[in-house]
């Protein structure tokens, strides 16, 4: 299973950043190759400065070895061994109508240790953050996913979805990060489900990101934009900032499990304002987004 998954998310990485630069038009991705010390590595793909995408990072990794003593405690279990997979993407455009998107596709094996695989379940999801609310885009986002899950079971998009909600909500801002998508994690086999059931609905959610997300870039790309919607758009990535860095699981296993730095925190977005009790006016585009924010709502 480790490593069908690990060719995949590599043919995957392959796919999409060929079709990003192909829409950005003017920058390329910059590749690193890493090695972890304890064992694994990965590879970090980066574009910055382009014509559509101003930041953005398209990586895989593979590590392995022993589980650090904190995540032992995280996951209530005893000196075990692991090995964790998994492609990780944020793409931060530069016009404000453009949304953000995050992504994320991951498979998880622990070990005794006499190597014996004791535990093993996917998790990942995709969402949008947009800066400006085009409620056609979040329905087109929300429907490709949704077609993406119902081949696998049709309660699994409005649980995920849910969970999606739940999941990245700023809750010391009582805000949602953006309008959703899917979140799932710790998808093991059962009766109902085996591993490789589950490995066949986390590919076909991968396989849909390019669908899902393609075309609303392709529609916003060129519309034309002001220094205050730059300023609104700098203000919302500091919430994007916020919930990586005080909430997201992701982040604190990476940190935990001395992961590579440069790789975990490309998800920071280049330009960023936090201005002081900020609100935008009553009525106007800034102010929908917010409404939405707080009370996040069923797009299919």
């Amino acid at each position: 299973m480790r490593n069908e998954f690990l060719k995949y998310i590599k043919e995957l990485q392959d796919k999409i950043t060929s079709k990003i630069e192909e829409i950005d038009g003017k920058a390329k991705f910059h590749e690193d190759i890493w090695k972890r010390e304890e064992g694994g590595g990965g590879r970090t793909r980066v574009i910055e400065n382009g014509k559509v995408f101003e930041k953005g990072g398209v990586n895989i990794s593979a590590v392995h070895g022993p589980l650090a003593p904190a995540m032992q405690k995280y996951f209530k279990v005893g000196d075990v061994d692991f090995f964790a997979c998994g492609l990780s993407l944020v793409l931060h455009p530069k016009n404000p109508m453009v949304p953000t998107v995050h992504a994320n596709w991951r498979y998880f094996e622990m070990y005794d240790k006499d190597g014996t695989v004791i535990d093993q379940w996917f998790g990942g999801g995709q969402d949008l953050t947009p800066y400006y609310l085009f409620e056609e885009d979040a329905r087109h986002f929300h429907k490709v996913s949704k077609k993406a899950c119902d081949s696998h079971g049709f309660s699994l998009y409005s649980d995920y979805k849910q969970k999606c909600d739940e999941y990245f909500w700023n809750a010391h801002r009582d805000e949602a990060r953006g309008i959703g998508g899917l979140f799932f994690d710790y998808l093991k086999g059962d009766s109902h489900m085996k591993i490789e059931d589950w490995y066949d609905f986390v590919t076909d959610i991968g396989d849909s990101f390019l669908e899902a997300y393609v075309p609303i870039v392709e529609k916003r790309k060129n519309m034309s934009y002001t220094e205050e919607n730059r300023k609104w758009q700098e203000i919302r990535r500091g919430r994007y900032v916020e919930f990586n860095l005080v909430h997201d699981k992701g982040t604190l296993f990476g940190l935990k499990t001395n992961g590579r730095i440069e790789s975990i925190l490309m998800s920071l977005p280049p330009h960023v304002q936090w201005v002081y009790d900020h609100h935008p006016a009553a009525g106007s585009p800034e102010a929908k987004l917010l409404e939405v924010l707080r009370k996040p709502r069923p797009w299919v």
